[in-house]
C-alpha cells in the first residue's frame, strides 16, 4: 500500500473515511485506474477521470476536486512520455510515489460473439500498435483509434454495438459487461508501464524512507558540463536509474535533463543534490519517494 498524503478523518467515530479523490488520465477501467487501486490498496477511492494529461495536471494544480493523481511516464515498448516530463517540470506538483504495472491487452466484445463476427476493433493508438501482429490473421478487421482503452469498452456497452470489439483491461471487461474473446494479445509480453503518483506541492508530505529521487536541471553550454554532474553523483554513491533530455525552447542546442537516482548506503539524497547545485542551473527536485512495486494486471 502506498500513502504519503494525510489520512482522511472519519466524519464520526466508527464512520468510514471519505474516499481519496484520485485523478487519472482515461476512464474507469483504464490501466491508470488499475494502477491507482494497487497504489492505494485498502483506502476507499473516488476515481476522477481526465480526458488528457493536461487536464489531469490542471486539476491537481488548481486543486479542482482531487487529492492526488496518477500519470504514466514511461513504457517499456513506447519509451518515455516526454510531453509528461515537460508538464511536470512546469507545474507546482511533487512526485510522491511510483508504481509499475504489467500491461495485458485483451480483445473483448459484447457477449455471444466470436472474433469472426467483428469488423472493427477500437482502442487507444498505443494499445493498437502493441497488438497489430495479432490482427494479421484477421485481415477483415479494421483497427480504429480512439482516446482511451476503457472508453472503447464503455462505448460498445452503452451503445449496444455488435460486430465491434475493444482492446482494454480485464477490469474494463468486467465493468462494462464485455466478454474477453482473446486474452493478452500484445506482441511483446514484457510490456510494463511506470506511473507516477502526484500531489500538489502544498499537500505533499515528506515520504518516510524515501530512497528514489527525480530531479531536472540544465547545465552550461560547455564541453563536459553534464559529465561533471554525473561524476559528482557517482562520487556520492547514488545509483542512476534514468536520464532523459529535452531541448530548451528558445535556446538552440541547450537541453533540460531529467534524472532519476536511487540512494544507496548512508549518504542522504540532499547531500548529493547540494553537491551538484554549483554545476547546474534551473535545478528542481521533482520528488523524493519510495521505489515502486511491480504489479500484474
Amino acid at each position: 500500500m502506498f500513502s504519503s498524503l494525510p489520512e482522511p478523518s472519519p466524519i464520526a467515530a466508527g464512520a468510514e473515511p471519505e474516499p481519496l479523490r484520485v485523478c487519472i488520465q482515461g476512464y474507469p477501467g483504464a490501466f491508470h485506474d488499475i494502477a491507482a487501486r494497487f497504489c492505494f490498496d485498502g483506502r476507499p477511492l473516488d476515481i476522477v477521470p481526465a480526458l488528457t494529461f493536461n487536464e489531469l495536471v490542471r486539476r491537481l494544480v488548481e486543486k479542482d476536486g482531487v487529492d492526488t493523481g496518477l500519470m504514466a511516464i514511461e513504457n517499456t515498448l513506447a519509451g518515455s512520455l516526454m510531453a509528461n516530463y515537460k508538464l511536470l517540470n512546469q507545474a507546482s506538483l511533487k512526485i510522491i510515489g511510483e508504481v509499475y504495472l504489467r500491461i495485458k491487452q485483451n480483445l473483448m466484445a459484447l457477449p455471444g460473439q466470436s472474433i469472426q463476427d467483428l469488423t472493427e476493433v477500437h482502442s487507444h493508438p498505443i494499445a493498437l500498435d502493441q497488438c497489430r501482429e495479432y490482427f494479421q490473421q484477421f485481415p477483415h478487421i479494421r483497427l480504429i483509434e480512439i482516446e482511451d482503452t476503457a472508453l472503447a469498452a464503455y462505448n460498445i456497452q452503452s451503445k449496444g454495438l455488435k460486430g465491434i470489439g475493444a482492446i482494454a483491461s480485464a477490469m474494463a471487461a468486467s465493468m462494462y459487461g464485455m466478454e474477453i474473446l482473446a486474452p493478452s494479445i500484445e506482441t511483446n509480453k514484457l510490456n510494463f508501464t511506470r506511473f507516477l503518483v502526484l500531489a500538489h506541492e502544498d499537500a505533499a508530505q515528506p515520504v518516510a524512507g524515501a530512497d528514489k529521487v527525480s530531479i531536472s536541471f540544465a547545465t552550461g553550454h560547455t564541453v563536459g558540463s553534464l559529465y561533471k554532474v554525473l561524476a559528482v553523483l557517482a562520487a556520492y554513491g547514488v545509483n542512476l536509474t534514468k536520464i532523459q533530455s529535452a531541448p530548451i525552447i528558445g535556446k538552440p542546442w541547450e537541453y533540460l535533463f531529467f534524472i532519476d537516482f536511487v540512494v544507496e548506503g548512508n549518504v542522504g539524497y540532499d547531500q548529493a543534490i547540494d553537491a551538484i547545485r554549483p554545476l547546474t542551473h534551473e535545478l528542481k527536485i521533482m520528488g523524493a519517494y519510495k521505489q515502486g512495486q511491480l504489479y500484474e494486471d
